[in-house]
């Protein structure tokens, strides 16, 4: 004959039961937690990528606007394609600005890599929010982004035999040519076509 069950086997799970729940809150409070982190991380990158391209975009456009300039005066045509340009402002405002619209700060900008080559970190203003790691949770985020400006153009110099007044071609990626006549300059190249702006591989890390 089955005897009946006694009323302490219950009690005998409850706790169990409360183990076991704590662990779950704890395993779902740990994945909040760490994606909480990757977003914020995420931001940061975000925020480093754009302010270094605004950077590099902006003395892109520069460069473009030196050329327009100088276009009757092909020898200094190189210079410009290699950076270096008469008169140029620093470009490090628009990483501040595209920081600051991503809600990050500049921590630093600069040229290390020479003129066409800027590199940029920033930092999130939020912390990192709730965390299971003690000191976790007003770490922010930290991350860096090098964005690099490329000359799409090569100089072909005139034949030997042409005038004084014939300017010299641009050869653009290869395929595109630009033959300038000085006697007719309202179309010419935009800044786009003369130089190409992308990223670099990104680092990121936390603070």
């Amino acid at each position: 004959m089955r005897r009946p069950r006694r009323y302490g086997d219950a009690g005998q799970a409850f706790p169990i039961y409360i183990t076991v729940v704590g662990g779950l809150l704890f395993l779902a409070f740990a994945y909040f937690a760490v994606g909480q982190a990757a977003a914020n991380r995420n931001g940061a990158q975000t925020a480093a990528d754009a302010a270094a391209l605004a950077a590099a975009q902006d003395k892109r456009d520069q460069l473009a606007g030196a050329w327009v300039k100088d276009v009757l005066d092909p020898n200094k045509w190189q210079a410009i394609f290699d950076g270096n340009a008469e008169v140029l402002r620093e470009s490090c405002w628009r990483a501040h600005q595209l920081a600051a619209q991503n809600d990050a700060t500049v921590l630093g900008c600069g040229n290390p890599g020479g003129p066409l080559r800027f590199s940029v970190e920033v930092r999130t203003n939020k912390p990192m929010g709730d965390s299971i790691v003690p000191g976790e949770a007003n770490r922010k985020a930290r991350a860096s982004a090098d964005a690099v400006i490329e000359a799409r153009c090569d100089v072909d110099p005139p034949a030997e035999d042409a005038g004084p007044d014939v300017l010299p071609q641009l050869l653009c990626d290869g395929d595109e040519k630009w033959e300038l006549d000085p006697d007719d300059l309202d179309v010419l190249p935009k800044p786009e076509d003369l130089f190409d702006v992308h990223l670099a591989e990104p680092q990121a890390n936390d603070e």
